[in-house]
């Protein structure tokens, strides 16, 4: 039996009128494939959404900041320290690595720069448990007489008294977020967590264009007493609806080997993910557009080779159907790509594969349907987490 590789995660999802993901114009990203304009939602973003719900769902959360001395500033000052002492302390832990920093700067009575002294921010960003900056604390109140007789951290190459090596130690710290979406930190030996997780930019299966949203705010005074005309405010912003297809895959055997020999904890993770980010949605305009809809389809394929995106699918755009409608039309084209991909590769690296939906079609070439999102995960995870001698991981 071949040993299962790769957990991959296909969704058909329509999204109404809304803007997800803006750029740094605040307009929607937009993306040209296949010769049309598509609207589309960047990895990061839909990432970092499903990053916060799988947080909440394993309750086990990690930190991602380039001020993480301020944090330890701040548990030590709720644990009674003097606020001087708190920051000096703080700015020797993110001093205390081998991460380049710099002082933060603020802006004095008379306009000019001036540097805060012991408000250091790492050039780099660390990412680590939320229980790190407890860590980081304690390691500061073990050398609290050396804190005090230390002086204030006032310039990038300023030395911090405390030990590199248990600062670093803690910096290398992971827990299971970090095991699966990876950890990027070059500048400390060791830190870097290769991700088991991919995630695609999403993006719509057909074109569309952008729209302008025109919009004017009353001043409620003015209008109760109906003595001026004209709104207190105008502006425009930009919006799109579409159906989108989104995909993801998880490398396994990478999870198994950031976890070490812990199955259960895999299962735990990999569980965790799959329902995180088929539910989860990226959270811009939020209020003004409540865009919470489910997904028409989502269709996993467990692999022994390699993962497959089905976003070729899309590379012409999908028409709408003969009385309205994309997601149907998407369905029906991603099925049939899903089949021409299984022609063409042949089947025998295709371990198992499933789906579910709202009120999508039969679509039988995608394996059997599952009654709903719970059994098709758990139906997926017994097959992708199944040893080559067939015991259950």
């Amino acid at each position: 039996m071949s040993k299962p590789r790769f957990l991959d995660i296909h969704i058909v999802q329509s999204v109404p009128f809304s803007n997800l993901n803006r750029d740094d114009t605040n307009s929607v990203k937009t993306v040209e494939w296949g010769g049309s304009l598509r609207t589309r939602i960047s990895s990061q973003s839909w990432k970092r959404a499903t990053s916060e719900t799988f947080q909440k769902a394993v309750d086990d959360h990690a930190r991602r900041t380039r001020r993480i001395g301020e944090a330890v500033t701040r548990d030590l000052a709720d644990r009674g320290w003097p606020q001087q002492l708190a920051e000096r302390a703080g700015a020797h832990v993110a001093a205390g690595s081998s991460i380049k920093y710099e002082l933060a700067q603020s802006e004095g009575p008379d306009g000019k720069k001036k540097t805060e002294i012991n408000k250091v921010l790492t050039n780099a960003m660390v990412y680590v448990p939320a229980t790190a900056v407890r860590e980081l604390a304690d390691l500061a109140e073990e050398h609290r007489d050396q804190l005090e007789a230390a002086k204030d951290i006032k310039k990038p190459t300023d030395k911090s008294v405390l030990p590199k090596d248990r600062v670093e130690a803690v910096l290398r710290s992971r827990n299971g977020v970090i095991n699966l979406f990876g950890r990027m930190l070059a500048e400390v030996d060791g830190a870097g967590v290769p991700g088991a997780v991919q995630v695609a930019h999403a993006m719509t299966t057909h074109e569309n264009d952008v729209e302008i949203d025109y919009f004017s705010t009353v001043d409620d005074f003015t209008h109760a007493w109906n003595d001026a005309t004209g709104s207190a405010h105008m502006g425009h912003t930009e919006h799109s609806a579409g159906t989108f297809y989104r995909y993801a895959t998880i490398d396994l055997d990478e999870l198994h080997t950031n976890l070490g020999d812990d199955p259960t904890t895999v299962r735990q993770l990999v569980k965790a993910f799959c329902h995180a980010f088929t539910s989860s949605l990226p959270q811009a305009k939020k209020n003004s557009t409540a865009a919470h809809t489910l997904p028409h389809l989502v269709h996993v394929a467990v692999r022994d080779d390699r993962p497959v995106s089905f976003a070729a699918a899309f590379e012409k755009p999908v028409r709408a159907a003969q009385h309205g409608g994309h997601a149907a039309p998407s369905v029906g084209a991603l099925t049939r790509y899903a089949t021409a991909a299984s022609t063409f590769l042949g089947t025998h690296h295709l371990l198992h594969q499933s789906w579910t939906g709202v009120d999508a079609p039969d679509a039988p070439d995608l394996g059997e349907r599952a009654p709903g999102l719970d059994a098709l995960i758990d139906t997926a995870l017994d097959h992708a987490l199944t040893t080559p001698e067939g015991a259950l991981a």
